[in-house]
């Protein structure tokens, strides 16, 4: 039984009108794929009908037997598996169970993908990092975007100290459906971008820079009172919420072509 819910469902109707398997299963097993309720954790297996990716786990805070456990009932009805804010002792006991499965340490993130997974990427996302320092959280929203489906371009160390840097991608900038923006220190860079382009910015607040950056809440207020329309901003650190805003807003563009 391959693992995309199109296919189980249809394959669950066939199987019930052949009688190779009961109403009584036939209904247990339609329930697990509304959610599925191990204890500790409530897996919503229909996620990936409702919104067209698979529930994402959040790994901090959780035990590395407890992400185990929840990735491989994932992985019974997705190919795709996206663990973020873990580590490399978890996936190192995932990877004993998981096959193909990859770890992006500076982006703390677990994911596995399909195999014609590269196949078919689209274009139309770009990310903008500040500095250097903000290449994590840049990555978080570039993995996420790309495991959507996405061929997302990076451009990276282009913050304001140096404008020149990014002007000098402002034809490839123009070209995006959409573009997430990082930055910490002031967080200047994301109205910036804004303001150059035809698109929608989503900016990302880091909580790198000095103490009056206060963690992430200077550039979290920054951009929040840009005067450069068509930008959104998502949470402190938030790469992923960025990069999955990303993914749905290029998808749904592509869906119209």
């Amino acid at each position: 039984m391959e693992n995309n819910l199109d296919n189980i469902i249809e394959e669950l109707f066939e199987n019930l009108k052949k009688e190779k398997i009961s109403k009584e299963d036939f209904k247990s097993k339609i329930k697990d794929i509304y959610f599925e309720d191990i204890g500790y954790a409530k897996i919503d297996h229909h996620r990936k009908l409702r919104r067209g990716f698979p529930e994402v786990i959040y790994g901090a805070n959780k035990t590395s037997i407890q992400i185990l456990e929840i990735a491989k009932k994932i992985l019974r009805y997705s190919d795709t598996l996206l663990i973020t804010r873990t580590d490399k002792e978890t996936f190192d006991l995932l990877n004993e169970e998981i096959n193909d499965i990859y770890f992006v340490e500076n982006a703390h993130i677990i994911y596995t993908k399909s195999s014609h997974h590269d196949e078919n990427l689209t274009d139309g996302i770009s990310i903008v990092c500040a500095g250097t320092s903000d290449i994590p959280i840049a990555e978080e929203a570039y993995i996420t975007g790309y495991l959507m489906g996405n061929n997302v371009k990076k451009i990276y160390d282009v913050g304001i100290a140096g404008i020149h840097r990014l002007l000098s991608f402002k034809e490839e900038l123009l070209k995006a459906n959409v573009i997430v923006a990082v930055a910490g220190m002031e967080g200047a860079l994301p109205g910036l971008v804004s303001s150059i382009v035809d698109c929608p910015v989503i900016g990302v607040p880091t909580s790198v820079g000095y103490g009056a950056g206060f963690k992430g809440i200077s550039p979290l207020l920054t951009m929040l009172n840009s005067c450069s329309p068509g930008l959104a901003v998502v949470n402190i650190d938030n790469g992923f919420g960025a990069g999955y805003l990303a993914g749905v807003i290029n998808n749904k563009i592509n869906s119209k072509v």
